[in-house]
C-alpha cells in the first residue's frame, strides 16, 4: 500500500516506523522544510523514505493517508482524497489494530495528562501490567512493539486524534469535562464536543464509561452510550460511581481516602483522581491498593508544579493550563495573593470568565505573547495589568514586584506556539528563569 503520513513530529515519526514494519511503500510530507525538523530528517535519511513539503501534489497518489494530531482534518486536499475514494486516517486509528492488550482511553478539556498518568501509576503500583502514551509520551504507533494481551494501555487522547478515528475502541472510556477549546480548529463549540464524545462510539455493552456527572455535555454523552456508565462528582452522592462527600472520597458507599490524602493539589485534581480511580478499579485494582498507590503519585510536569521559593515568595509552573478553564482551575487551587501570568497564541477564547476571580486573588496579571492585547481588554478593570511581552521579562517583573507570601503562577490559559515549541517548552523556559532569578 502506498502510504503518505502528513505532520512529522513525534506522531508522524512513530507512523513512518509502524507502516514500514508492516510492509508500506512511505512517503512522509509536513508543512515545514525538512532542514527545520531536524528529526525527521534524520529518519527519513535512515529508513530511506521520501519525503516532499505539503502541497496539493503530495497527496494524489497515496491509498492511505496517515493524520498527526496538528495536521486539520477538513483540509482541501484531504476532502479532495476521501472523494477519490482514499483512506485519511489519525495516527491512533492506525496503531489501534497492532496494538495488544486492552484499553483504557482518557479525554477531558483538562486534566487528562495528570489523570492519564495518574491512572497508570495506580495499575502498575498493585502489579497489573499497563503502559501509558498518547497525547503524552509514547504514540500510540511507538507503543505497538512493548504491548502485550495481558496489558492494559492507558492512552491520553485529544480531541484532534479522535476526529479521525473509525474503529478505535477503549474497553473503559474517561471524558472529565468538556469546556470551551481549540475553537479555532474545531471552529464550534458543538464540533469540539462531538469529538471528544467520539470516544465512545464503538464500544460494546461489556464496556464502560466513566463520566462527571458535574459535566452537563459528560451527562449528554450518556444518552447514546453503548457501554455502561459509571460516574463521578464532587457535588453529589451517584451510583454506581464515586462522589466527594465531607472530605473523604466514596466508591459506590465505600470509603476510598481522605481528599486530603491526594498529593496533588485543587479540587479539579481530586475530581481527576475519582476519575482515575474509576479506571483502575474496572481495570482490577482493589480499592486498599488504589489508596495506597494514589498517595505516592508524583505531581506531574507543568501541571500545578511547584517550581522553588525565592525570598519567601512561591513559583508554580502550570504551563498545560492552554485554555481558560484549566487557568480557572488554576487560580482555584490558590487563597490568593498572585501574580499571574497570562498569555500566548489565543485559541479563540472568551477571557472574561478570569475577571472575578483575577479581582478576588490576584496582585497583577502580568500579560505575554500575541494574545495579551485581547486579554488585557477583556478584562482590564478588574486587576491591575503589567504588559511584559515575554516570559522573562514577566518572571523578572514578578521578582521585582512580589513580597514573601506572595505567589507567581504560571497559568497562560493560551497556547504556546507564538514564542514556543510547546507547553513543555514553556514550562522548561519559565522554571529555568525561576532557577537564576538569584543569580
Amino acid at each position: 500500500m502506498r502510504a503518505l503520513v502528513v505532520g512529522m513530529e513525534r506522531s508522524g515519526l512513530a507512523s513512518v516506523e509502524l507502516l514500514l514494519r508492516q510492509g508500506a511503500k512511505v512517503r512522509a510530507a509536513d508543512a515545514r522544510p525538512l532542514a527545520e525538523l531536524p528529526k525527521a530528517a534524520a529518519l527519513v535519511a535512515a529508513l530511506g523514505v521520501e519525503f516532499a513539503q505539503q502541497s496539493d501534489s503530495v497527496f494524489a497518489e497515496a491509498e492511505l493517508i496517515v493524520l498527526s494530531p496538528g495536521v486539520p482534518a477538513d483540509l482541501e486536499p484531504l476532502e479532495q482524497a476521501r472523494r477519490r475514494g482514499v483512506e485519511v486516517i489519525g495516527e491512533v486509528e492506525l496503531a489501534a489494530p497492532f496494538l495488544a492488550g486492552r484499553t483504557i482511553g482518557i479525554t477531558g478539556s483538562n486534566g487528562k495528562t495528570t489523570t492519564t498518568a495518574l491512572a497508570g501509576h495506580i495499575l502498575r503500583e498493585c502489579g497489573i501490567p499497563a503502559q501509558v502514551g498518547g497525547n503524552i509520551g509514547t504514540p500510540l504507533s511507538g507503543m505497538v512493539s512493548a504491548s502485550r494481551p495481558e496489558q492494559w494501555n492507558v492512552l491520553e487522547l485529544s480531541s484532534f486524534q479522535l476526529e479521525t478515528i473509525s474503529a478505535f475502541r477503549a474497553e473503559v472510556a474517561v471524558c472529565l469535562n468538556v469546556t470551551p477549546d481549540h475553537l479555532d480548529r474545531h471552529h464550534t463549540f458543538a464540533g469540539y464536543a462531538a469529538a471528544k464524545g467520539r470516544l465512545f462510539e464503538n464500544q460494546r455493552s461489556e464496556d464502560y464509561a466513566v463520566l462527571n456527572a458535574d459535566d452537563a455535555t459528560c451527562v449528554g454523552y450518556s444518552a447514546c452510550l453503548r457501554g455502561r456508565p459509571l460516574w463521578f462528582s464532587s457535588t453529589r452522592a451517584i451510583t454506581p460511581g464515586l462522589w466527594l462527600e465531607e472530605g473523604r472520597i466514596f466508591f459506590d458507599g465505600d470509603v476510598v481516602m481522605k481528599a486530603s490524602e491526594v498529593p496533588i493539589r485543587g479540587l479539579h485534581n481530586v475530581e481527576n483522581t475519582m476519575a482515575a480511580v474509576a479506571a483502575a478499579r474496572l481495570a482490577g485494582a482493589g480499592l486498599r491498593e488504589i489508596a495506597a498507590a494514589v498517595r505516592t503519585f508524583p505531581a506531574v510536569e507543568h501541571r500545578l508544579e511547584f517550581v522553588r521559593r525565592v525570598r519567601g515568595v512561591d513559583y508554580y509552573n502550570d504551563s498545560k493550563a492552554t485554555n481558560v478553564d484549566a487557568t480557572l482551575k488554576a487560580l482555584a487551587a490558590f487563597e490568593g495573593r498572585l501574580w499571574v501570568i497570562l498569555g500566548g497564541k489565543d485559541k479563540g477564547s472568551d477571557y472574561s470568565a478570569l475577571r472575578e476571580p483575577l479581582k478576588e486573588k490576584a496582585c497583577a496579571a502580568l500579560l505575554i505573547g500575541a494574545a495579551a492585547p485581547l486579554i488585557g481588554a477583556q478584562v482590564a478593570g478588574w486587576t491591575p495589568l503589567v504588559e511584559s511581552g515575554t516570559l522573562e521579562e514577566a518572571v523578572a517583573e514578578s521578582y521585582r514586584r512580589a513580597s514573601p507570601g506572595d505567589t507567581v503562577l504560571l497559568a497562560p490559559a493560551c497556547a504556546s506556539f507564538d514564542q514556543f515549541q510547546n507547553y513543555e517548552h514553556r514550562g522548561r523556559v519559565f522554571k529555568e528563569l525561576v532557577g537564576r532569578l538569584e543569580e
